[in-house]
């Protein structure tokens, strides 16, 4: 049980940097499925009018809006880069109005079945909130080759993030289902409608219990 109250039954989706998240998300929603991006949200809870984003200014100060009235992220991100209880101060306020927000989210859903997409996933305990994690997996080698060539950032850069993630080994061993990206796009279409009318199976399940 995960403790939200919707009809929906909950897949907690994540995979590595460079995996292939968003483009397996995309078929699973063509498929007619809901999803909550915690990337997304992260974003929303800061938007402007927010009581979050009213909070860091406040904080530490104006300098970290920009001119349209947007948080200037890359400056934020400097200041916790350099000062530790800055980013202590940070992860305590938006922390826990992510998760709120991701449960209201979630808990509004009315599709058989929704996903919950975080890179984080399991690293933060939020596979807590769902009743199946579903796992994207690829290569460390293809994560490596796949993350330069969309973001442009070295390979050192690429690790770094791969450092601060679970290792492929302690995605695998928590997932309940996974998805191999190691090939061609198209060999992605009949895992997902393989694993979409296992859900379809499930969401039915749950309904009737």
């Amino acid at each position: 049980m995960t403790g939200i109250d919707t009809p929906s039954l909950l897949i907690g989706l994540t995979g590595g940097i460079g995996s292939g998240k968003s483009t397996v998300v995309a078929r699973f929603h063509e498929l007619g499925a809901s999803y909550v991006d915690a990337d997304i949200v992260a974003r929303e809870v800061v938007a402007p009018g927010t009581a979050c984003l009213a909070a860091i200014v406040a904080q530490f100060g104006h300098d970290f809006l920009q001119q349209d009235g947007q948080l200037n992220r890359a400056a934020l991100r400097q200041r916790i880069f350099q000062d530790a209880a800055a980013k202590q101060w940070l992860e305590a306020l938006l922390h826990p109005a992510i998760r709120q927000a991701m449960i209201a989210q979630l808990a509004a859903s009315q599709t058989p079945y929704t996903l919950l997409v975080a890179p984080l996933l399991l690293e933060n305990g939020l596979n807590k909130l769902v009743q199946r994690v579903l796992v994207v997996d690829v290569t460390t080698e293809t994560q490596l080759q796949r993350a330069m060539l969309r973001d442009s950032n070295s390979a050192a850069q690429i690790n770094a993030i791969m450092l601060a993630q679970f290792s492929r080994e302690q995605r695998l061993a928590l997932a309940d289902d996974v998805i191999d990206n190691n090939g061609q796009p198209s060999d992605l279409l009949p895992q997902i409608q393989q694993l979409h009318e296992k859900y379809l199976e499930l969401s039915q399940k749950i309904r009737h219990k």
